[in-house]
């Protein structure tokens, strides 16, 4: 039983030794004890004669010999009978006892928990050593000592389980410690993950209600303008106007045709065109038309005034014509 000095089949065979060497004196001890209680038997039941004066012979048993003996023998037999079976549940209850300690010793190691104490060890050597004697001593020890020996290791097996009790609920509690922090930790990545998808969602959901930048191939082109402009009021007159001036806001030929059908759309390239609903005027629909005053004062009459304040705003609001486009493909102005 004891785990720190030998193997259960070693002990075992140590035990049998032991026992075995124990059971010589005592059963030498017994017979001698049977051939007296015998020898005395038979003295006490033999009839003692003598001879009277008459001649007469007469017999008397003797007066020590009663047969009270036998209630006591049975008595005695009861409470060692009792002795024995206490004996044999103290033992019983220190293998459970040191078995109770191993385990929860070895879960506490596996864990790898703090379960509340630096210290994990149970000692149990004196349980194991005391059981050990009474276990060998059951048959043979003297009747006043068995109970004693059981008494101590009923001691020592409740301090043994009181420390396995005392361990396995720190572990207890560590486990279910341990997994409350798994959980959060787990609702706390989930709620995480959703709260990004519904970013994401809310992203791409934002994405497709906002138009896409029209691409290159799809913008509307232009045919590039030649001569025109320097006063020359016409459409054709004002769109090479505009062309002149796109080199100062870094637009190349791609986004020409972008600004074309956008005061296509707008005006018709009139420099004179008025909504009368709106009050916007010109060939950029300026609204009011004197916003275009900035550019010029002659703004009400001459086209290249116009553009030049219709490609300003164009490129601060937009950024370019093709983005002034967009906008208004999708939204109907600009």
């Amino acid at each position: 039983m004891r785990s720190k000095t030998s193997s259960p089949s070693v002990r075992r065979t140590r035990r049998m030794v032991e026992r075995r060497a124990r059971r010589r004196p005592a059963v030498i001890v017994a017979g001698l004890a049977v051939g007296l209680i015998t020898a005395v038997g038979f003295a006490g039941v033999a009839p003692v004669s003598y001879a009277q004066a008459d001649g007469v012979s007469a017999s008397f048993a003797l007066a020590s010999y009663t047969t009270t003996a036998q209630p006591d023998a049975a008595v005695a037999k009861t409470e060692t009978d009792t002795a024995s079976s206490s004996a044999r549940e103290a033992v019983a209850d220190a293998d459970a006892a040191v078995a109770a300690a191993r385990t929860v010793a070895a879960d506490i190691k596996a864990s790898g928990l703090d379960v509340g104490v630096a210290d994990t060890t149970i000692d149990t050597v004196a349980l194991e050593e005391t059981a050990d004697r009474l276990e060998l001593g059951i048959d043979h020890m003297p009747e006043p000592l068995l109970p004693w020996v059981t008494d101590q290791v009923t001691t020592l097996v409740s301090s043994v389980n009181k420390r396995v009790a005392g361990l396995r609920g720190g572990l207890d509690a560590a486990v279910a410690l341990k997994a409350q922090q798994e959980a959060e930790a787990k609702a706390q990545q989930e709620a995480e993950a959703a709260a990004a998808a519904e970013r994401e969602a809310a992203e791409r959901e934002a994405a497709e209600a906002q138009p896409a930048a029209p691409v290159a191939a799809a913008m509307p082109t232009a045919a590039i303008p030649a001569g025109g402009g320097g006063g020359d009021n016409s459409p054709a007159g004002a769109q090479a106007s505009a062309y002149a001036m796109f080199p100062g806001y870094g637009w190349g030929d791609d986004q020409f045709g972008c600004i074309v059908a956008l005061w296509n759309r707008e005006s018709g390239w009139n420099y004179q065109a008025y909504n009368s609903s709106s009050g916007a005027f010109g060939i950029p629909q300026a609204l009011p038309g004197s916003k275009m005053a900035s550019a010029g004062a002659d703004w009400q009459s001459n086209a290249a005034t116009q553009v030049a304040w219709g490609l300003g705003y164009v490129a601060g609001r937009y950024g370019s014509p093709c983005g002034a486009w967009s906008h208004s493909e999708s939204y109907g102005w600009y």
